[in-house]
């Protein structure tokens, strides 16, 4: 690859924030990967019945009410935001990298890093 500037390297001083997943070492049998699924599914469910201190429920008619049901969180909970800030941004990445509106080389690990 060329060596000008990439949107990618603005990224770079917050690698060492970031953390990495490394490719597994053994295939993960099918059972496993069930058993990590349903204790993150029962984390999620957990939290997003766990109310926040200092948010107070209100009576009134919710107007984000049908958003939470498709974002799958609940109001004055852990879960407020549910997923969408993780799903989000992945998104836009994906889409800018599709659009080669950033330059992303899926072969370099460091790139992979950074998106």
């Amino acid at each position: 690859m060329g060596g000008g500037f990439r949107v990618l390297h603005l990224v770079r001083p917050f690698l060492a924030f970031l953390p990495e997943v490394q490719s597994a070492d053994r295939k993960v049998p099918f059972r496993e990967k069930v058993i990590y699924t349903v204790i993150s599914l029962f984390i999620f469910l957990v939290c997003s019945q766990l109310p926040l201190y200092g948010i107070h429920s209100t009576t009134g008619a919710d107007p984000f009410y049908w958003i939470r049901v498709i974002l799958a969180s609940n109001h004055g909970t852990v879960m407020e935001l549910g997923i969408t800030p993780i799903v989000t941004s992945g998104l836009i990445m994906q889409l800018l990298a599709g659009f080669k509106i950033i330059e992303v080389d899926n072969n370099v690990r460091e790139d992979r890093a950074l998106l």
